[in-house]
């Protein structure tokens, strides 16, 4: 029997205790302890091990008490890394109380319930050291005890809450005489979620004042470990933290502990008999620079994996799609100018973009520039580093879309924003120049339509298949006939009348590979409904009246060529 893999797993006990494949990250442990940074923030796209990570400390680090033999939880780490590291990091093991928190779940409507969600994943940490606590209340004053308790019961003011994570390491510190970890993970998922639902200022005010007690003032504090999607601007959340060490995707410290490298997406591929679709992994899924360190979109690994064990022609999709936020790309393409447009139209056909680096800003940001909204792509992972220089004292990145999997992802926003606007225009003036015959008339209105979309070339025929279908499917009195799915050998689009007494209307489309050539494929279109005699179906349906337009396109151009 093989392992089972870990999909959506990321407790780090469970992961080992259950016999789950676990990808060994333990010298991630070695390296924070080598640098000794103070209070770390690790920020890196959904879904890239975060909180497994983060999962795999707490139970290195923490002071287990009488639960565990030495108060350690060493039998989880036998065989690791981090055991062959030496006595000089083991003898770290359980060695800390940690205050563990995570505000995924604070991703709400209002902020009242965002901050209800965190107030009670606040009390639940509290509950959890409540042993300890009450095994040594007596080393605290009343008021410490008092406020404790209103906290981990959900009954303290939103004044206390701020302060509790440094009310709890100085409780723990008083009952122990230890200093705390604190980890903190998705520290942005509020301070997203409340940008687009309107109410950033005061998620921010909340996260700022938690994070200050806890990381700034906090004499009790041995170290922490924060992780994120988004570096948030030093000055609008950790403010005064002057020993943060941020690390982002752009520092080549730490660069391999999130996500799978290449050897470790090999060695999992032999482990399950299914290496011979290795070609079409790195395809999808690889692609994204961290430092200097390739790495493999861990999430999607694992989900194809589990696809392929039981089936070893599965193809491979675009999991990352509902896992991760797209709330950016939707915005992004709806705010699109022309020029945002054609930049994300290069980036899609294949091309590289090159954007100034800004590591800290703040949502409110976002679209003060283009460069700011390539930014939040590019540490959202929604773009990937080819390469950097440096230029007037200023970094650059050459930028790409990473893989097949994130050029899905465009490809299938851009496509639902395309419907959305297509619904939004009224196309009857397309329909009367399609009656009248005037073929110059359509041409017009579909070239302005093509003027304000985005296309993707290297899959130009569906493209323009779509867009064509989506356009003609708005209007009630028609029923419009895509042929192209079913691969027939039947005309591109039937457009017909529910009346047998109605029009009909036969469409077939070419794409050309240069504007001069335009017009002679709208001509060789136009004469292939007749050479394949397209309009015998309707004429067998008893349709009187079909209409035959032939379609050309280049880029955003296109010729129309029409004959009854």
């Amino acid at each position: 029997m093989k392992k089972p893999l870990p999909v959506g797993v990321e407790n780090f006990e469970d992961i080992v205790e259950s016999g789950y494949y676990y990808v060994d990250k333990t010298l991630f442990i070695k390296e924070l302890l080598d640098l000794k940074g103070k209070v770390n923030l690790f920020t890196r796209p959904r879904r890239f091990g975060k909180t497994l990570n983060l999962s795999m400390l707490r139970y290195f680090f923490e002071d287990t008490g009488e639960q565990k033999k030495n108060g350690q939880n060493r039998e989880l780490f036998q065989g690791m890394k981090i055991i062959e590291a030496g006595e000089s990091y083991t003898n770290q093991m359980g060695m800390y109380p940690v205050i563990n928190l995570t505000l995924k779940s604070a991703k709400q409507e209002s902020f009242a319930m965002a901050y209800y969600t965190i107030q009670a994943e606040i009390a639940s940490e509290f509950d959890r050291h409540r042993t300890i606590i009450e095994q040594g209340k007596e080393r605290l004053t009343l008021k410490e005890y008092k406020q404790y308790l209103e906290i981990a019961n959900e009954e303290a003011e939103e004044i206390r809450v701020r302060s509790s994570l440094k009310l709890l390491s100085k409780c723990i510190y008083k009952v122990t005489g230890k200093h705390t970890v604190i980890l903190i993970d998705e520290y942005d998922v509020p301070l997203e979620n409340a940008y687009f639902r309107g109410f950033y200022e005061k998620m921010a005010d909340f996260i700022r004042s938690l994070f200050e007690f806890a990381l700034k003032t906090n004499d009790y504090l041995q170290f922490a470990v924060i992780t994120g999607c988004l570096r948030i601007s030093k000055e609008s959340i950790f403010t005064g933290l002057n020993h943060l060490n941020i690390i982002s995707v752009l520092d080549k410290r730490y660069s391999e502990h999130f996500g799978f490298t290449e050897p470790e997406v090999l060695r999992m591929m032999e482990y399950y008999g299914v290496g011979s679709q290795f070609p079409a992994m790195k395809n999808w899924y690889n692609g994204y620079m961290f430092g200097n360190t390739e790495v493999y979109n861990p999430w999607s690994v694992i989900k194809f994996l589990y696809d392929l064990c039981s089936d070893i022609h599965a193809f491979p999709r675009p999991y990352w799609l509902n896992t991760s936020s797209n709330d950016i790309i939707r915005d992004l393409i709806d705010r699109a100018d022309r020029e945002t447009k054609s930049q994300i139209e290069t980036l899609i056909n294949g091309g590289m973009l090159d954007i100034q680096v800004h590591e800290e800003v703040t949502y409110e940001d976002m679209y003060s520039s283009n460069e700011n909204l390539w930014n939040f792509l590019y540490f959202t992972g929604y773009l990937t580093k080819e390469s950097e220089y440096f230029k007037e004292s200023s970094i650059y990145l050459r930028t790409r879309i990473p893989n097949l999997e994130v050029k899905t992802i465009y490809q299938n926003t851009i496509v639902h924003w395309m419907k959305g606007l297509i619904k939004k225009e009224d196309f009857h003036d397309l329909y009367r120049a399609m009656e009248d015959g005037d073929a110059q008339r359509m041409k017009d209105i579909l070239n302005r339509q093509l003027f304000h979309t985005i296309s993707f070339y290297d899959s130009a025929e569906n493209f323009y298949h779509g867009f064509l279908a989506g356009i003609l499917s708005q209007n009630d009195n028609y029923l419009v006939k895509s042929n192209r799915e079913s691969g027939n050998g039947r005309s591109d689009i039937m457009v017909k009348s529910p009346s047998l007494r109605g029009r009909s209307f036969i469409l077939e489309l070419k794409v050309s590979d240069s504007m001069d050539n335009l017009e002679a494929d709208a001509a060789k279109a136009l004469q292939q409904i007749y050479d394949k005699n397209y309009m015998e179906e309707l004429r067998a349906e008893g349709y009187r009246a079909v209409d035959c337009y032939g379609v050309s396109f280049f880029r955003k151009d296109c010729e129309v060529r029409y004959k009854q």
